[in-house]
């Protein structure tokens, strides 16, 4: 029943009455460890929570603070540690050392580096048809605030970091959690289609034959001959160039990357106007995430609106029209996709 903010500080208390608390107030414990405390929390109960543990480490405690966020580390630590690939990237004092050398150590890359070439020019400006308008929306935690309108034959981005809030926004504009507030209006005749992230979970059964998955929907009849089932999943798999030994085989047995065709091919086949895609790429190899991404430019060319969410910054750049950063839990204005680079993103994002 507690807020967000308060759960975090029962999270610091019971690591206290773990480390050896005393009645007298002093600690056994010479180390705390906090992983991303923050990441779910909004900037004024991020400060309560850094009041707390500015109140230890005065009393001789030493923190190992792990976030993504630049500005905590530039307010609170007393010195920085970045780490790329298992080794450590750089070092040092954050008050002396400017955001942007921070995001190089963190990329490899400069700041100004420009993006990937080749990436696709924005598919619609300010005439495509609005399908989606979304105002003020506040979730039950997350996000706080999003306002963004989504037009026929665009990809939208969402860039955040974990905890933001995107994966909750995305589920609010399908209908699949509450709002606390604010408007959702859809003009989409043929309504909206949501690709989980969590395509184990939630966005297949693992059990069934790709079949049966490809044809799960609210909309299908609840009875169909076994044949007509396998015929038309045989069609997705030829043209999402699935690799299965045929329809009737389990979607648990396949790679991630054909799972993620799977899922793709049953949205698809209900033909939804708008397409919410959360994660579409994680866990797949690269020749499939190659794929995916230009059967995202392939359906958006074909008219349909498509919100992408995404940890691959670079996926975002060269993939979307507009890209929008979603930021401990408000999401700011989106900017063509021309304007920002992977390193530019990840500032946004994390500052």
């Amino acid at each position: 029943e507690l807020g967000v903010a308060d759960q975090q500080l029962v999270e610091l208390a019971r690591a206290l009455a773990q480390g050896g608390l005393r009645e007298d107030g002093r600690l056994d414990a010479r180390l705390l460890v906090l992983d991303e405390p923050t990441s779910s929390l909004g900037h004024d109960d991020a400060a309560r929570l850094f009041d707390r543990i500015r109140a230890l480490r005065d009393a001789g405690l030493a923190v190992l603070l792990v976030t993504h966020f630049l500005a905590d580390v530039r307010a609170h630590a007393d010195r920085y540690t970045v780490l790329r690939d298992g080794r450590v990237a750089g070092e040092g004092d954050p008050r002396e050392t400017e955001p942007a050398q921070i995001v190089r150590e963190m990329l490899g890359r400069a700041l100004e580096e420009a993006r990937a070439s080749g990436a696709p020019e924005a598919a619609t400006q300010d005439g495509g048809e609005v399908v989606l308008d979304a105002r003020d929306v506040a979730g039950v935690s997350r996000p706080e605030r999003a306002s963004l309108t989504l037009r026929r034959g665009e990809i939208l981005g969402i860039a955040g970091l974990v905890g933001s809030g995107r994966t909750e926004l995305l589920r609010i504009l399908a209908g699949l959690d509450p709002r606390r507030s604010g408007t959702v209006t859809l003009r989409a005749r043929r309504g909206v289609g949501l690709l989980s992230e969590d395509r184990g979970g939630e966005g297949l059964m693992l059990g069934r034959s790709i079949a049966e998955n490809v044809w799960l929907s609210p909309r299908a009849p609840r009875v169909a001959a076994p044949a007509s089932l396998l015929a038309e999943a045989a069609r997705w798999i030829e043209r999402l160039a699935i690799r299965a030994r045929g329809p009737d085989q389990r979607a648990g047995e396949l790679s991630g990357g054909n799972q993620q065709k799977v899922q793709i091919a049953r949205l698809l086949r209900e033909d939804f106007d708008v397409l919410l895609v959360d994660e579409p790429t994680r866990g797949i190899d690269v020749a499939s995430k190659a794929q995916v991404l230009s059967l995202l430019r392939e359906l958006a060319g074909a008219g349909k609106a498509i919100v992408l969410v995404s940890s691959q910054l670079d996926e975002l750049v060269t993939t979307c029209d507009r890209v929008a950063v979603l930021r401990r839990g408000i999401l700011e204005p989106p900017r063509p996709a021309s304007s920002w680079t992977e390193a530019s993103l990840l500032l946004e994002a994390s500052s």
